[in-house]
């Protein structure tokens, strides 16, 4: 087996982290950036619906890919302890079972988005002038989603075989297609939408294929095994139970993004909604690193709690909230001082310009406490304890923001909105923080 997944049980965490942490950081930067961009060019050449548009369609998009992502992250957590424990043959099929799960279920899915298209479009808020952009736009994006699934599965299995940098590389190789494809569709054909869900479309391929090209290739330690395909039982459900925590986190944003976009509209109306669009652009972005050492934290996490070795997971999970913490402190200030600059970037328009500024400062008030809410629940998928890890993944968005986003705007108008963001990060966290503690001062392993 790869030596270098062996690192993960030797190497000083500090290091370490930084090793993990500083590739997943990058590539999330990229896919911000190629998310950043993409708005900025429908924004700037095609108008504010458009991104409105894309507000809408990308939650699902994202939603059926998801099931890539939680089957990623629930196998590499099986994955990581197996090669910690040197049951090689278990990772190996772990993976197997990963692959067919991935395709059979998004493939499924495609069919069900498709074929229930525009009912789809109006749960999740496709209303007035934004239903025929944003069903032009997901005519063409849904076939793109059985790549993203695939990489999004990939992704955290390749970190986990200890190849952070090729995990980085799989992020970046699409951001640059669409990036470039976005200019060639939208700018050079004028192909409007239509031109925007091609580019991401083809990007989506460009991902999905070289994560599978990882795979076949010598760098990998891990193989693709006809004979692994076939599911078994016990590994599917150990698979579905971490997974979950993702796939039902996604759903859980899901729901949140119906309930955000028509009380958006029903506040502000489709501006509000492009309003959106933007600061979740910004987020994307401004977190980057944040999310980064929370990818970079579950392979190590993981291999060291298979390896038995409590001392080494303590160490990480502190390392990794002080980077963290750190990192989110300067992302805050960043967003304090230049709140109408970053709004500049995206458009020209007067009014998404008066209103944007006031709801990013207040959506990102809680930035500086975020990273212990992310590194407390990623513990625990790492360790494959799914009850807690779904549990403490749930509380922002489940718990606290779905309600908070409800009834704030009753009282507060449009602002209630924004207020909900940072209201959910501070007690999410603070639930975190007192069952991580509690969970340290016992014996892990």
């Amino acid at each position: 087996m790869n030596k270098i997944a062996n690192e993960l049980g030797t190497e000083k965490i500090s290091k370490l982290l930084i090793k993990q942490a500083v590739p997943a950081s990058i590539g999330i930067l990229v896919m911000s950036l190629n998310m950043i961009v993409d708005t900025i060019f429908v924004g700037r050449w095609i108008g504010i619906m458009a991104i409105a548009a894309i507000t809408v369609v990308l939650p699902i998009v994202f939603f059926i890919s998801s099931i890539g992502m939680g089957i990623g992250i629930g196998g590499s957590s099986i994955i990581s302890r197996a090669l910690g424990a040197k049951k090689y043959d278990a990772a190996f099929k772990t993976f197997g079972n990963q692959i067919t799960l991935t395709l059979g279920l998004s493939i499924l899915f495609v069919f069900i988005g498709t074929y229930f298209c525009f009912p789809i479009l109006q749960l999740f808020g496709a209303n007035g002038d934004i239903v025929n952009p944003a069903t032009e736009y997901f005519h063409v994006v849904i076939y793109g989603v059985p790549f993203l699934a695939f990489a999004m599965m990939g992704n955290p299995v390749i970190r986990a075989v200890g190849q952070p940098k090729f995990a980085m590389y799989a992020m970046i190789l699409p951001a640059i297609a669409n990036i470039f494809l976005d200019v060639l569709f939208i700018k050079v054909f004028d192909w409007g939408m239509y031109g925007a869900g091609l580019a991401t479309t083809i990007s989506y391929a460009v991902c999905g294929l070289f994560v599978l090209g990882f795979f076949l290739s010598a760098k990998s330690s891990l193989r693709i095994h006809v004979k692994n395909f076939v599911l078994e039982f016990k590994i599917v459900k150990e698979i579905i139970s971490i997974g979950s925590v993702t796939i039902v986190r996604q759903g859980t944003i899901s729901i949140l993004i119906i309930i955000l976009n028509y009380t958006l509209f029903k506040y502000g109306g489709e501006v509000s909604i492009a309003v959106y669009g933007i600061i979740n652009r910004v987020m994307m972005f401004a977190l980057f690193p944040v999310l980064g050492v929370t990818q970079g934290f579950l392979p190590i996490a993981g291999f060291n709690y298979g390896a038995n070795d409590a001392k080494r997971v303590k160490e990480t999970i502190k390392t990794a909230i002080l980077y963290g913490t750190g990192v989110a402190l300067l992302i805050f200030i960043g967003i304090v001082l230049y709140p109408e600059a970053i709004v500049g970037i995206f458009t020209e328009d007067k009014e998404l310009l008066s209103k944007t500024p006031n709801a990013l400062l207040i959506a990102f008030l809680a930035t500086p406490v975020i990273t212990a809410q992310l590194i407390g629940s990623a513990y625990f998928q790492a360790a494959g304890k799914a009850v807690p890890a779904l549990l403490l993944t749930l509380l922002k968005q489940g718990v606290f923001l779905i309600p908070l986003v409800y009834i704030l705007p009753k009282y507060y108008g449009i602002n209630g909105v924004w207020m909900a963001f940072p209201i959910a990060d501070i007690l999410a966290t603070s639930i975190t923080v007192l069952y991580l503690k509690r969970e340290l001062n016992k014996k892990l392993i």
